[in-house]
């Protein structure tokens, strides 16, 4: 199993890299001791199994130098970790002084190492305590010119693990509207303006996931132009919302009662968009709501 460290300069950016690897599906642990390193990496070890983790659910570990007598234990852990099969990538934020000074007069923060000493001297020793570790880092990355949105990107394209861009995630959910509409919607898709499966008898029981119900709804001109229509939109918008760091969209598709019209197209879209290589999940609030449908079925 692959173990990601983070590390590196205080003030650097290892909090907002955090929140990132979170949002990429890490499992993030932060001011952990040093020798409870391997302990927590076993225990993870048997809470996610091989097929979970394989479905994106990893392991981060932040580290920093604010207390050097346990500080002094992070080598002998990690060395402890890779004896047990491991592989380590230690990823450290570095930052030129000047840029860490700015960064902690503009927060009013104070620097962990700073009880007794100027924000200059702190700096200083936190360097020379890093040094041993930064020695044994897979990447360096150098934040002093990176805006949030800009170490947010850098961050996604150095430990994205899939064809997917992973820094949005699209939930597609179809709805009826006799429902109500899905108080977390981003987008909002109305489709009841298509014509409706329910008034045709050998369609009402079925819905949009059955082969005869998606022929019927996107055999009209207008459905096929209006999903054209709205893939243009969000490829547009999609990539923009990203820029502004949102991680989640949520689109809704609603129609009168969910189980037709708004299923077709929340899968067609969902399709659509998954070629577009982000990450996208489908769902259908509303689709075994109106037990009509299943008597009929039933019998």
């Amino acid at each position: 199993m692959e173990i990601l460290i983070l590390t590196g300069m205080s003030g650097a950016g290892k909090s907002l890299a955090a929140n990132f690897l979170e949002d990429m599906g890490y499992f993030c642990v932060d001011n952990l001791p040093p020798a409870m390193i391997p302990e927590l990496i076993q225990t993870y070890e048997k809470a996610a199994p091989q097929p979970d983790r394989a479905k994106g659910k990893r392991l981060a570990i932040v580290i920093d130098a604010r207390s050097f007598a346990l500080f002094q234990e992070v080598i002998p852990a990690l060395e402890q970790v890779r004896d047990l099969g491991h592989t380590l990538r230690i990823v450290f934020l570095e930052a030129a002084d000047q840029i860490l000074i700015n960064r902690y007069k503009l927060s009013r923060r104070s620097h962990p190492l700073a009880h007794g000493r100027s924000l200059a001297q702190a700096i200083a020793l936190e360097r020379e305590r890093l040094a041993p570790l930064k020695e044994m880092v897979s990447d360096i990355v150098e934040t002093s010119n990176l805006g949030p949105s800009e170490l947010r990107d850098m961050i996604y394209a150095m430990l994205s693990d899939s064809n997917h861009d992973e820094r949005m995630t699209i939930l597609v959910q179809s709805f009826g509207f006799k429902y109500g509409v899905p108080v977390d919607s981003d987008v909002i898709l109305d489709v009841r303006f298509l014509p409706n499966p329910f008034y045709i008898e050998e369609l009402r029981p079925q819905s949009g996931l059955d082969e005869a119900v998606r022929d019927y709804v996107f055999s009209f001109e207008e459905t096929n132009k209006y999903l054209d229509m709205q893939l243009q939109s969000l490829e547009f918008t999609i990539p923009l919302y990203i820029r502004e760091g949102k991680v989640r969209l949520m689109i809704g598709v609603g129609c009168s009662g969910g189980r037709h019209r708004s299923v077709a197209l929340a899968e067609a879209l969902a399709s659509r968009l998954k070629a577009s290589h982000v990450a996208v999940l489908v769902d259908h609030r509303d689709l075994d709501k109106d037990s009509r449908y299943f008597r009929k079925k039933r019998n």
